[in-house]
């Protein structure tokens, strides 16, 4: 939904941030519409959705978060959920959608089970770090584990027909729930995870893939430390490719322009079964799923390399952090998908994660009131806030060319960030 603007102007592809959009994506310059004050703020609140949730009001801890692409014809990939777990008591929607409603519920599960067996199991911050990743493991084992079930395992496929195969799998017609379970195989989504202990005493965090997770807090001499709790698990990180070929030693295609197997981008991720189990899964079950592939030439191109998987892993990298060894004072921990870091890019994560830090602390405290009983989903929201710095902060060419810019597909990467108070 657009709102009235009266006011127009013209950008060229070097204007927008990031590197979703260049000079072949003209015909340039192309217009946008500038907003004044209080309709940026409107549209940004209508593209990004912010949310909010509040774990502890009288110490003023909560979430805040946003999933942001304003174009109007292309679909957020990204997904977050924010929530508090009561442990006493890229590629495809399915899959994305899938880890966001069910892993929570997995870890919550695993703490849970723990905390039955060993009450004393939380007064390690390492064994609580093992549990996350085993957690994490276990919900991605399931993807292919619970197809692999259907036939007896994967040496089970041999005693089925392609027509049995299809006959099992596709049962839309009786509610479709084998079906959802192979589909969920053919994708494949990063994820980014932060555990808070009630206390705020410790912190948590699991990572696959190339999200990130920056923990800002004031130093002693009053300067803001951004530190990065999280590693970029694609083809950039040269300790991942070579991970990767060490486990494969007599197979040189095993990364291909820094690319498993020539075609997938991230190197620990969940789902993209394909990369973790043999051919056999792929052309046996995912090839005879409905609708079929109408050509299996870009699968069977990688298929060819897949020689000893897995190739990739759910493995996640956890990091912890003790909060309450850092200094006194207002401390912020964000989650973002890649897409915040293109946005970034230009004038760095850095600064813009530092001014953005100064100015929620500086903010007028009546400012901030006038603002609360909107449950957190207007300007007081600092995701969003972070998302408007990003944009260009108080410039409001800057954050016009990116919110209302003439163009048919996407022209940034979809952006997801929580913000929490720590």
């Amino acid at each position: 939904m657009l709102v009235d603007r009266t006011s127009y102007s013209w950008a060229y592809a070097e204007d927008i941030p990031g590197s979703r959009c260049g000079p072949e994506d003209g015909p340039w310059p192309r217009s946008y519409q500038v907003l004044d004050e209080p309709n940026l703020w409107r549209e940004l609140r209508l593209l990004a959705k912010p949310h909010s949730i509040t774990f502890d009001d009288k110490r003023a801890w909560r979430a805040d978060s946003i999933n942001f692409q304003p174009s109007p014809d292309t679909k957020t990939q990204d997904r977050y959920i924010v929530t508090q777990l009561d442990i006493l008591g890229h590629l495809g929607d399915v899959t994305v959608e899938h880890v966001a409603y069910h892993l929570p519920i997995i870890i919550r599960d695993f703490m849970r089970k723990e905390l039955s067996n060993n009450p004393s199991a939380f007064s390690s911050p390492a064994h609580v770090a093992h549990l996350f990743s085993r957690s994490i493991l276990a919900f991605d084992d399931a993807i292919a584990n619970d197809v692999l079930e259907l036939f007896g395992g994967l040496e089970g496929l041999d005693d089925f027909s392609d027509i049995e195969i299809r006959n099992i799998i596709n049962d839309q017609h009786s509610g479709g729930a084998n079906w959802k379970k192979a589909r969920l195989c053919m994708y494949g989504t990063t994820a980014l995870v932060a555990l808070v202990d009630p206390n705020h005493e410790n912190l948590w965090v699991a990572n696959l893939g190339d999200c990130q997770a920056n923990l800002i807090s004031l130093d002693d001499a009053g300067e803001w430390i951004v530190e990065r709790l999280s590693t970029e698990h694609n083809g950039d990180n040269d300790a991942e490719v070579e991970r990767v070929r060490r486990a494969h030693p007599n197979e040189p295609e095993c990364v291909i322009d820094r690319r498993v197997l020539g075609a997938l981008a991230p190197f620990r991720c969940l789902g993209d079964i394909p990369f973790k189990q043999p051919p056999a899964f792929t052309r046996r079950i995912l090839y005879n799923l409905f609708p079929g592939f109408h050509n299996t030439s870009p699968w069977e191109e990688f298929l060819l390399r897949n020689h000893t998987p897995p190739y990739i892993t759910a493995q996640p990298e956890v990091t912890h952090r003790r909060l309450n060894g850092l200094p006194r004072g207002p401390r912020f921990l964000v989650l973002s998908s890649d897409g915040f870091a293109d946005l970034c890019s230009g004038e760095g994560q850095q600064q813009i994660l530092s001014s953005w830090a100064q100015s929620m602390v500086d903010r007028p405290f009546e400012a901030r009131k006038a603002t609360a009983d909107t449950s957190h989903e207007g300007p007081d929201n600092m995701a969003l806030r972070l998302l408007r710095r990003a944009l260009g902060g108080d410039d409001r060419y800057s954050v016009s060319r990116v919110l209302t810019l003439d163009m048919d597909v996407a022209w940034i990467d979809d952006t997801a960030i929580v913000v929490q108070t720590l």
